[in-house]
């Protein structure tokens, strides 16, 4: 199996998954400073950015928790 197969094996893998979830789940971060960055300055334009960025976050994290669903993942946290 060549590398690259590898590791399309290993975005749809759990752990796979796991990382994705984390990954994206760091974008809080970002979109939180920009927040309150936003009602520092308040600006709106910003603001609304920020929030939009949030859902599309909240999004991702649904999908890839739907994800780890029909890879039959048992774990208890997320049962």
């Amino acid at each position: 199996m060549s590398a690259l197969n590898k590791a399309k094996g290993f975005k749809k893998s759990k752990s796979g998954t796991y990382l994705s979830i984390a990954t994206t789940a760091f974008g809080v971060i970002g979109v939180a400073k920009r927040v309150k960055k936003a009602r520092a300055e308040n600006d709106t334009l910003v603001l609304v950015d920020a929030v939009v960025s949030a859902a599309a976050i909240v999004t991702g994290l649904a999908i890839l928790y739907r994800e780890l669903k029909r890879l039959g993942d048992d774990d208890v946290l997320l049962g």
